[in-house]
């Protein structure tokens, strides 16, 4: 059963054995949103939920989650200082499925309208594994809407994955719908989506779409913004993927220099004892990201810290 749960999660979310935060019994407990409803956009009916007070936040689930896989340590971090709105993606949580396929070119342009229509012109993204190709889609596409970017447990190209994950990957379908009956995800989304019934369905749309491959290396060297890429020091995204990934947003490519001359204007986080699948879960993900998102940079320096005789 893990095995069908990392295929399933496009390698995000929650594994079946995993603690039921997204279960029914927990869809009354998160932080109540100050703000929520639906957004029209290219055919498919989003909801989101606004959230705190501040910079705009644009929060983005993993797949088959919703908004409230994030309610146990990372939305209400981010919110006591953001206005953040988590927004559940095509075919998930609360948000209807539409009759066309999922890509995450198309819910990238989605996103744009969802945050057009709500008076956002420019917002900061957080995006996790699903979440996080979106995240990356939109800063692509829509370069003008994304201040700051943080891309979590995603990679920019499908042989990201560590190789064995991609036959699961592919493997995913609508046959697997029954013996997904007891599991956090499938309770998770009955309990909330506007037709419980489409879940066989998504599985379909879910398994076609991570069964194409895709390589976004050169639209990802185009980026202009700073972007934070972070990761689990035990993440089903390869290291060697990691470090390229942070490279061609400008990173790792010389020494910073003594007095920071060459810090790259992106970064890169390694959470320890973290895997993929309990990475929205860690309660170091909201203060890894939330220092990039607020433009902050750089300790003192050995010379702030030596007094002179």
């Amino acid at each position: 059963m893990r095995t069908i749960s990392a295929a399933l999660m496009l390698a995000t979310a929650v594994t079946v054995a995993s603690a039921p935060m997204n279960s029914v019994d927990a869809q009354d407990t998160g932080p109540k949103p100050t703000k929520s409803g639906r957004v029209q956009a290219n055919g498919i009916d989003y909801y989101y939920e606004i959230h705190g007070s501040g910079e705009p936040l644009l929060l983005l689930h993993g797949g088959l989650g919703s908004t409230d896989m994030f309610d146990g340590n990372v939305l209400p971090a981010l919110a006591r200082t953001r206005q953040v709105i988590a927004v559940d993606l095509q075919g998930h949580g609360r948000t209807t499925l539409g009759d066309r396929p999922i890509n995450l070119i198309d819910i990238a342009n989605d996103l744009a309208v969802v945050l057009d229509r709500l008076g956002f012109k420019q917002v900061d993204v957080a995006g996790y594994s699903f979440g996080g190709g979106a995240g990356l889609r939109l800063a692509i596409q829509h370069p003008a809407v994304v201040r700051r970017l943080a891309v979590i447990s995603a990679p920019y190209a499908q042989n990201g994955f560590f190789p064995e994950m991609l036959p699961q990957q592919a493997a995913v379908s609508a046959a697997m719908a029954e013996q997904m009956k007891e599991t956090p995800m499938y309770k998770s989304y009955v309990a909330v989506a506007p037709n419980p019934k489409d879940f066989p369905r998504l599985l379909d749309r879910m398994g076609e779409f991570m069964r194409r491959p895709y390589d976004w290396s050169e639209d990802v060297k185009k980026l202009s913004i700073p972007v934070i890429l972070v990761f689990g020091d035990a993440d089903m995204v390869r290291p060697e993927h990691i470090v390229q990934f942070y490279q061609l947003v400008g990173g790792g490519l010389k020494d910073a220099g003594w007095q920071r001359e060459h810090m790259p204007r992106s970064r890169l986080a390694i959470i320890p004892d973290v895997t993929h699948y309990e990475m929205f879960l860690s309660p170091a993900l909201a203060p890894t990201i939330l220092p990039f998102l607020d433009g902050k940079s750089g300790p003192k320096s050995w010379a702030d810290h030596v007094k002179g005789p």
